[in-house]
């Protein structure tokens, strides 16, 4: 299980006394973490109780299209209260599994008067939002029938607690739980069995993973404490007996799962119920052992300060002084922080398919979204989890045979554009995390991914390596007889896999591989070889953006196919598809305008492709300031903090500004799209942090925090690095960079490595309301493979050299990673 253990001084803060006054000392980051951001308007965030990676997750489930995190604020009732899901996803929801369902009483006190089914029932699900209370660890909602029910949890159990309002001296409450699932996707043979002395409910179904081909088995064990038992039994679509104490049931033919499930009545509504649900992918009798384990004795209040205090422990290394910023600034940090560690989960010891001693992660949904920032800034806050989830991605690899990019209760997802895994582990491998880690099999793993093809690449490794090693690209059509997925996003594929084999270099170079080194450089720079540098972009209108110069699909013969540089952006209205469909386009969930920015390891041969850093900088301005990106999608993200790259890191701190708060508040709705795991809460994280990363590479990219200073207790070496804003103005005004001491000296680079927070070290920023020059001359600029050309002057028009070199010397992979 993730480490909880905390450094001598991890939990002090310094807050501005306007916000906290006498009680900085006692400050809890908890009092600042709101669940409920993104709970409507497609954020679909899980908002209940949980533990860290904790695979028991309590909440109300409601009937919404957004319910991928079980409960939502939109208006639609709740249909159960359930103890597995995941957050921030989208398409089909998953988990969910075996709901409870609670009722003061049936109408004349009739079993068969309570309604038992999902959709049935749901019509006595409806609630005020105003009662819905939620913090880390605890969720708790008021039903209009005046039933309360609150929720905590440990790792692999969940504790409901069931207040029912004041009736009749004859109203025998009922608690039902059901086997289904959020999607209705159980197949055949889910069973039940009530125990009529005690009754324990345990039970299983097997269902659908989702955004997969797979399926996966579940069990469960529910016992009941407080008020005496009454009566119990089964029941079967909308009729119930005490007479039946078990169940296997079918799916049946209408492609619905037929509703089945137990009960329990109690003899009085004068306490409250508290029901226990343990949970495991191993036995039933695994979910029994879990629950009395974690909870032994039933002691809701205790349960709920052990989550507490664990997430307490996980946020206290980073602390602020605010300096004076509205407390919703506070609030939207620290809520995206704790969204970066309710996915993916920690199901160690409950792998139904290898048990080989190692950690086990689940609910990667999916490394495409979370290797650009939110696995980077755990590696930050909680190296030992990262290390514990990069274990696990090997260890899959040694079972599956393949990294993956993808996955969900135990089944191979589908791959989305690259071998993700590969910048997963390329940048933990850079920033020094190793504890138990086989670097040699997760060496062997990345180069596999590189070399040898799949044969279902839809859902690990790549696709058209031959074509890739012929051709050095992914050609549109291609002729791909080894193995087989989607034969579209041949250009974001083209992207994706230079980037991927950019990391493996990396990781060849410190493991003194030259050959390699040299090898998977080379083929780093394919992404050149869909460039067409006379394409032009218009608008639907017709009408000329002005640009010209994109990547293209090209077929197998090297000729020119062609996709609208516009298609899939923001402001396509055309009905164009480019996500895992057949009839899908050439860039996965992202436009061509998108795409022609993701050379992250070259931005040096990039700039000058696209017409020196002036045109770039133009570019970058078009691209965000007519809404053609979309920051809700995690291509956005490093778009908004390429302008250090062009010697402009100002209008990286302008445009952070601009997305936050503005797309991302600390309202129901305050997230722009799906928070994806965290992903999301990871961008908010960062650029509210002043540091962002360009993940793969051990690069930090520096503008001012939002807050006066924020520190960062480094959880395995106990040293804490600081930034701090000197002239800091709490409205934003002056966000410009002046100059930079690190560590006391003068810094002129727009750019940090991992040692920052290692070693503990601090960077004073002095802002003003104007841009300077800090951190634009070529030498000040991140690392690139290729040089900086046309950099003739900085903004104070200092000269430079006109060629001076690539960040990523010329002879990286033979004498050092040229990080100078």
């Amino acid at each position: 299980m993730p480490s909880f253990n905390l450094r001598p001084g991890s939990i002090a803060v310094v807050i501005a006394a306007t916000t906290l006054g006498n009680a900085a000392a006692q400050f809890n980051p908890l009092s600042y973490v709101d669940q409920l951001i993104g709970s409507r308007n497609g954020g679909n965030i899980f908002p209940g109780a949980t533990m860290p990676y904790g695979m028991a997750k309590a909440v109300a489930d409601t009937t919404s299209e957004s319910n991928q995190g079980g409960f939502t604020l939109d208006g639609t009732p709740i249909s159960g209260f359930s103890a597995m899901h995941d957050s921030g996803t989208g398409g089909s929801p998953s988990l969910g599994n075996f709901p409870l369902f609670p009722y003061a009483s049936c109408p004349g006190d009739d079993i068969n008067r309570c309604d038992f089914p999902k959709k049935a029932r749901s019509i006595h699900g409806s609630f005020n939002d105003s009662t819905v209370v939620a913090r880390p660890g605890y969720f708790e909602v008021t039903l209009n029938s005046g039933v309360n029910a609150a929720m905590t949890a440990t790792e692999h159990a969940a504790l409901f607690r069931f207040t029912f309002p004041s009736g009749g001296n004859e109203a025998h409450p009922l608690i039902l739980q059901d086997l289904t699932d959020l999607s209705d996707s159980r197949q055949d043979n889910g069973s039940v069995s009530i125990d009529a002395a005690t009754g324990r409910i345990t039970g299983s179904g097997r269902f659908q993973s989702s955004f997969s081909q797979g399926q996966y088995e579940v069990y469960f064990c529910t016992d009941f404490s407080g008020s005496k038992i009454f009566d119990n039994g089964i029941f079967v679509n909308s009729r119930a007996s005490t007479d039946v104490k078990d169940l296997t049931i079918s799916r049946s033919i209408n492609g619905y799962p037929l509703p089945g499930g137990a009960f329990v009545r109690f003899e009085s509504i004068d306490k409250p119920v508290l029901a226990r649900v343990g949970l495991s992918f191993i036995s039933s009798e695994q979910a029994c052992s879990n629950a009395e384990v974690e909870i032994p004795d039933f002691n809701f209040e205790g349960v709920e300060q052990t989550a507490s205090d664990a997430w307490k422990q996980k946020l206290s290394p980073i602390t602020i002084s605010s300096g004076g910023v509205d407390e919703d600034q506070i609030k939207n940090f620290y809520s995206g922080i704790y969204r970066t560690m309710v996915n993916p989960q920690n199901y160690t010891g409950e792998n139904p398919l290898f048990s080989t001693g190692e950690p086990y992660f689940d609910s990667f949904y999916c490394l495409w979204d979370s290797f650009r920032s939110q696995i980077p800034f755990l590696t930050i806050l909680d190296p030992d989890a990262v290390a514990q989830m990069i274990r696990s991605l090997i260890d899959t690899y040694r079972y599956e045979g393949w990294l993956p990019d993808c996955r969900m209760t135990f089944s191979k997802g589908y791959t989305q554009g690259g071998s993700n895994a590969d910048v997963v582990l390329a940048d933990g491998f850079l920033k020094g995390i190793v504890d138990g880690i086989d670097w040699d099999v997760g060496y062997e793993a990345v180069v596999k991914d590189a070399e040898v093809e799949p044969y279902d690449w839809s859902s690990n490794g790549r696709g058209g390596i031959d074509s890739w090693k012929a051709l050095g690209y992914i050609p549109v059509q291609d002729f791909d007889y080894k193995g087989f997925g989607t034969m579209t996003r041949s250009v974001s594929r083209t992207l994706e896999y230079s980037y991927d084999d950019f990391t493996i270099a990396q990781m060849a170079q410190l493991r003194n591989n030259t050959a390699d080194t040299e090898k998977y450089l080379q083929t780093s720079e394919n992404w050149k070889n869909l460039y067409k540098e006379d394409q032009t972009s218009n608008f639907a209108t017709g009408a000329d953006t002005g640009f010209v110069g994109f990547f293209q699909p090209k077929f197998l013969n090297s000729t020119w196919d062609f996709q609208d540089p516009l298609w899939c952006s923001n402001i396509d209205n055309s009905g164009t598809v480019c996500s895992l469909q057949n009839t899908a386009h050439e860039t996965f969930e992202s436009s061509i305008w998108e795409y022609n920015f993701f050379v992250p390891h070259n931005q040096g041969d990039l700039i000058t492709l696209l017409g020196g850093p002036a045109e770039f900088v133009r570019r970058l301005d078009f691209l965000h300031d007519n809404n053609i990106t979309y920051i809700g999608n995690e291509p956005a993200f490093l778009t908004v903090f390429q302008y250090h790259y062009a010697g402009r890191p100002a209008l990286s701190a302008r445009r952070a500004h601009f997305y936050i708060p503005r797309y991302f508040d600390t309202t129901p709705e305050g997230l722009p799209g799906n928070d994806d795991s965290g992903a999301m809460g990871s961008f908010v994280a960062f650029s509210m942090m002043g540091l962002f990363p360009n993940p793969g590479q051990d690069v930090y990219l520096i503008i001012p925090p939002f807050f006066e200073s924020v520190n960062i207790t480094h959880p395995q070496t106990g040293n804490t690095a600081t930034i701090r804003n000197v002239n800091f103005d709490p409205t934003y005004e002056a966000i410009y960079i002046q100059s930079v001491t690190l560590d006391g000296a003068p810094y002129t680079k727009n750019w940090i490595d991992h040692s920052f927070f290692t070693e503990g070290k601090e960077l004073v920023l002095t802002l003003g309301k104007n841009e300077s020059s800090w951190g634009t001359a070529v030498q000040d600029l991140p690392p690139s493979t290729g040089e900086y050309t046309g950099f003739n002057e900085t903004l104070s028009r200092r000269l430079v050299a006109r060629r001076a070199g690539p960040r990523y010397a010329p002879s990286f992979g033979r004498n050092g990673l040229g990080l100078h």
